[in-house]
């Protein structure tokens, strides 16, 4: 499928250096974003409700070239184990082993390679949700489940059957040993961008590690939640269309979507992911899509809802970032487009509105049965209706008014004449 060695090369090579730093200075700035990190786990516990079943959790501050390291181990992780399948498929084209399938793997890892090298000037962090096997570790449940929760793992045959059989809800999967995931900042582009944008430093990586803790916070809390996710992701690739004819045809949809990117820079259009999926897909998109905006946009509605007790110009921060998002040039603006970059930041708006739009209905408690199971989470149809939601799974009577406490009749008057005052002082 993918040359990963390629793949790895490729982008190490074309990623564009960081900011200029001293030393010292780049010494600072990981000792301070891994002590930030570790701060913010207790106000995202404050705001969200939610309770890790991972103490501590592993963090990374990596620069460009380690997040791009770091992202392929995880993409192999979620996809050798589907190589073999996704090969014996009938009608499987290229034929393994092959020459033309040789070359082409080496040509996708150059393409991916491309990618990660665009990406990684622009990532500031992330949850790693997909790590490889430790080899110190002794087999056993997963590290980070929930005690009594069944263990949830990577394994693409596995992590299908959480998403359908209840891991996680009472089921009794045993994935085998899975690491916990990590969380990962990227110092040079945190760096940058406190630049660019003039803001306190310390104030500005406060509020990215609390999105990225959310994350943390999200997985690690819901045990079923990665195996959903990885079971998604598999169902979706193995859902592809690898006969010529049809290749030949999404080859066709890419050609009119990177020609319309082209034309159109930032003015709609498809990216190249909603271009190349088979109709079998669309599905299992539409609900990998509507599990992401939701956790997407609970980490950035948690960003904010910190408030500015934990990060004091936080409101300051949220707008030049919203100005910094619809800076681009009319050429990357095209690219994020086709990579699907612009989709992931409508992500991050419409799901931050349903998170707190249901808040504001509900409350977070009611918000919290989101996290029940595979069956609680919204739709895509939902995202865009969170009032459907709130019906669907907190009911109406969550919503009606408090009654307001009665108060106790007041005594009759001893002696005198006229009537008692009633509450309020009115006759």
């Amino acid at each position: 499928m993918i040359d990963w060695d390629v793949a790895v090369a490729t982008g190490v090579r074309w990623a564009r250096p960081g900011p200029q730093v001293s030393l010292a200075e780049a010494r600072r700035a990981v000792a301070e974003l891994r002590e930030l990190a570790a701060l913010v786990q207790e106000p995202v516990r404050e705001v969200t409700g939610m309770v890790s079943g991972e103490t501590g959790g592993q963090i990374a501050v990596v620069d460009r070239p380690g997040w791009i390291r770091a992202n392929v181990d995880g993409f192999r992780v979620v996809l050798d184990p589907l190589a073999g399948q996704l090969r014996d498929k009938p009608g499987a084209w290229p034929a393994p082993g092959g020459l033309l399938g040789s070359v082409g793997s080496r040509v996708t890892g150059v393409q991916m390679g491309l990618i990660l090298a665009f990406l990684a000037g622009r990532v500031l962090g992330q949850y790693e949700l997909f790590l490889p096997p430790d080899p110190a570790r002794a087999p056993g449940p997963a590290n980070g489940a929930a005690a009594g929760s069944a263990p949830h793992g990577s394994g693409a045959r596995g992590a299908a059957d959480s998403a359908t059989s209840g891991a996680g809800e009472g089921g009794s999967l045993d994935y085998g040993d899975v690491p916990a995931g990590r969380l990962t900042l990227v110092a040079p582009n945190i760096v940058m961008v406190e630049r660019e944008l003039g803001v306190r430093s310390r104030d500005f990586r406060l509020w990215v590690c609390l999105h990225e803790e959310t994350h943390r916070m999200q997985f690690t809390a819901v045990p079923w939640l990665r195996g959903y996710v990885q079971g998604q992701i598999s169902e979706f690739l193995l859902a592809s269309d690898l006969d010529p004819a049809a290749i030949a045809e999404r080859l066709r949809a890419v050609a009119d979507v990177v020609t319309g990117a082209a034309r159109r820079g930032a003015g709609g259009g498809e990216s190249l992911i909603e271009a190349i999926q088979s109709p079998r897909q669309r599905a299992t998109l539409d609900r990998l899509t509507a599990v992401m905006t939701l956790v997407e946009g609970h980490g950035d509605y948690v960003m904010d809802a910190a408030g500015p007790q934990v990060v004091p110009s936080v409101a300051e921060i949220r707008a030049r970032f919203a100005a910094r998002r619809h800076s681009a040039g009319r050429v990357e603006q095209a690219v994020r487009r086709l990579l699907g970059i612009d989709l992931k930041l409508k992500q991050y708006a419409e799901g931050a509105r349903f998170v707190r739009s249901v808040v504001d209905q509900a409350g977070m408690a009611a918000f919290n049965k989101v996290w029940t199971s595979s069956q609680t989470l919204p739709t895509k149809a939902e995202i865009a209706d969170p009032g459907a939601w709130v019906s669907r799974v907190v009911g109406t009577d969550a919503l009606a008014p408090p009654v307001p406490a009665q108060e106790p009749p007041p005594a009759p008057p001893a002696a005198g004449p006229g009537p008692a005052a009633g509450p309020g002082g009115q006759g």
